[in-house]
């Protein structure tokens, strides 16, 4: 009989729709938090008693903090104990968050539930990378996709369905956070059911005999699935990371866990770590991913605080969660556009990168300067689908050489990268034992953080374009010669 790709039997494949189904509730109903988008609002609501500065400048930073010091430790917590634990721990301080956010008083206990938010968002590896462990390669951008999409549609429904409960069921605040509260304790619960992985990607390998199996491995560039034989593997390297073994093949009886060793996965992490980034286009680009990350963590961490300076919400209506349910699903299109253009992205990518930079200098420059809210709602939306573009552009650079295991690993890498950059810019100008400047100065700095990696990119896309033009030039003068 006849055994579907991705479903063979006994293998991690043939069950792949229910560890699907419930990771996608998961992660839906993570998402539904109809109160996030009210945030600011609710902290600077009377019953919690405190200020401006206390929100933007005291309370805010501890997550930028958290979320650093607890990346890496949480990176390989995840792998070793299989990512279930991390998942659960991810919803439970979630949970955590949301019931200190209904009951929780003074500056201190909400620095401790940011604190929360922090692992909440440092455990979102977990979530990403648990269903490579149960799936095959063959299945990997499907259920991705799925994942991906039950996030954004369990976000859009949470801004939605929050934007309609207060502007139209006059709803309080503290009930939108009760809605928050009870979501994610549906989504804790739903990740009880999850399968408990038997592999994973560094600490717990299966391997089998040599010469009695067949080596897996992706065609990163088109994302399939192609069959090549042990004889024939060379030593992975960057010039050949699209043919990177990924699992192994072989009957049942020969797989064997390997003993997990914490010292040695360090070191082939670290070794991974070294060959990666020792290609000069590798590095550029992850740099390029890094400085456009930090900023943009910046600008929507802060956005609900310049509405708030730009219109006090005490006084009238807002439309926050409407303009985070438009701008997300407006950004998802233009991910899908710019995903079916055909173009050379290594070669115009970088001036790519730096027009759509200029474009979000302007917009968090308009944003700060004209003194608008409707204004400052349109220009976020902007923001952020002109953000999502250059992100697409720079992950395609990245990821198009990178096997599923150093994906995982460079990403990782990238974000801490990006948060390291993101704590230092919080410590000098947002932080009060900084400057502590206020909101408005700060997206002036934002602007022109943007700005300048702008200018940045544009002059390291021109010098690459001019180069890839020489090699052509010299390219006949060359030919005759070598006949």
């Amino acid at each position: 009989m006849a055994v579907p790709r991705g479903a063979r039997p006994g293998g991690p494949g043939c069950c792949w729709a229910l560890p699907t189904a419930l990771l996608c509730a998961y992660g839906f109903f993570c998402s539904v938090r109809p109160s996030e988008p009210f945030l600011t609002r609710y902290l600077l609501e009377p019953h919690k008693n405190l200020s401006e500065t206390q929100v933007f400048n005291e309370v805010y930073p501890v997550w930028t903090y958290s979320y650093l010091a607890l990346l890496f430790p949480v990176f390989l917590a995840t792998d070793y104990l299989r990512y279930k634990p991390v998942v659960l721990l991810q919803g439970l301080s979630l949970i955590v968050t949301w019931f200190m956010l209904l009951y929780a008083q003074g500056l201190r206990a909400v620095q401790l539930l940011e604190f929360f938010y922090g692992m909440g968002t440092a455990t979102d590896v977990a979530y990403y990378s648990y269903i490579y462990s149960v799936v095959d390669v063959e299945l990997y951008q499907k259920v991705t996709s799925y994942c991906r999409s039950a996030t954004l549609v369990g976000y859009t429904v949470g801004s939605v369905s929050g934007q309609v409960l207060v502007s139209v069921a006059g709803w309080s605040l503290f009930s939108l956070n009760v809605i928050s509260l009870t979501s994610v304790s549906i989504a804790f619960g739903t990740a009880w059911f999850l399968p408990m992985p038997r592999k994973s990607l560094f600490f717990h390998h299966v391997s089998s005999q040599p010469f009695s199996m067949e080596m897996k491995v992706m065609d990163c560039k088109n994302g399939a699935a192609v069959q090549d034989q042990p004889s024939v593997q060379r030593t992975p390297g960057w010039e050949d990371e699209t043919k990177v073994p990924l699992n192994v093949e072989g009957s049942s009886a020969e797989k064997q866990e390997q003993k997990v060793d914490i010292v040695k996965v360090l070191k082939d992490l670290w070794r991974d770590f070294l060959q990666c980034y020792s290609s000069w286009t590798m590095l550029c680009w992850s740099v390029r991913w890094a400085l456009s990350t930090c900023g943009y963590f910046q600008v929507i961490n802060y956005a609900q605080g310049l509405w708030e300076m730009v219109l006090p919400s005490n006084s009238t209506e807002i439309y926050n969660g409407g303009v985070e349910a438009a701008s997300t699903l407006l950004g998802a299109v233009a991910v899908f556009v710019v995903g079916h253009i055909k173009t050379s992205w290594a070669l115009w990518g970088e001036v790519a990168l730096a027009l759509l930079s200029f474009l979000i200098a302007a917009a968090v420059y308009i944003m700060d300067t004209i003194r608008n809210i409707w204004v400052c709602y349109a220009s976020y939306v902007v923001f952020r689908i002109i953000y999502m573009l250059l992100i697409t552009i720079a992950t395609f650079q990245i990821a198009t050489n990178l096997s599923v295991e150093r994906y995982a690993l460079v990403f990782g890498v990238n974000t801490f990268i990006a948060l390291a950059l993101q704590t230092l810019l919080t410590l000098i100008v947002v932080d009060a034992r900084g400057l502590g400047l206020d909101i408005f100065t700060q997206f002036m700095i934002y602007a022109s953080y943007f700005a300048v990696i702008s200018l940045v990119f544009l002059g390291s896309g021109i010098y690459t374009i001019i180069r890839a033009y020489r090699r052509q030039e010299q390219m006949p003068s060359r030919s005759p010669e070598s006949h």
